[in-house]
């Protein structure tokens, strides 16, 4: 994959805070496989498809990362809350350099009619 692509998709100031975030590795319990892979290839991979709508089986082969690797430590990922625990950081950090203003925000969210008779 090129430099470049990977550092715009993960700069080195996300990776910093997202690294120590990361579930440790561990093997498939069934065995085999190959080596552990480079983890912020992989999760640059995840953010790629993730952000670009590319399908899992597109995912290019130059990021060096399975589309079924990627998309079982998204799973993973997922399951330890490691997006919650990211966005936190992220926030906290621009809370520290002063780059965050709280003074407003935008919050979405979505009604659902009541059922007929619910209570």
């Amino acid at each position: 994959m090129r430099v470049d692509l990977s550092r715009r998709l993960v700069p080195d100031e996300l990776w910093e805070l997202t690294a120590p975030l990361l579930p440790g590795f561990t093997s498939r319990p069934q065995g085999g496989g190959t080596a552990p892979v480079d983890e912020r290839a992989v999760f640059t991979a995840v953010v790629y498809v993730l952000t670009s709508g590319c399908a899992w089986r597109c995912l290019p082969e130059s990021f060096g990362v399975s589309p079924a690797t990627a998309h079982r430590r998204l799973t993973a990922w997922t399951e330890a809350g490691l997006w919650r625990r990211l966005h936190r950081a992220v926030l906290d950090e621009l809370g520290v350099r002063g780059e965050l203003d709280w003074t407003s925000a935008i919050a979405d969210a979505a009604s659902v009619r009541a059922k007929r008779g619910a209570r």
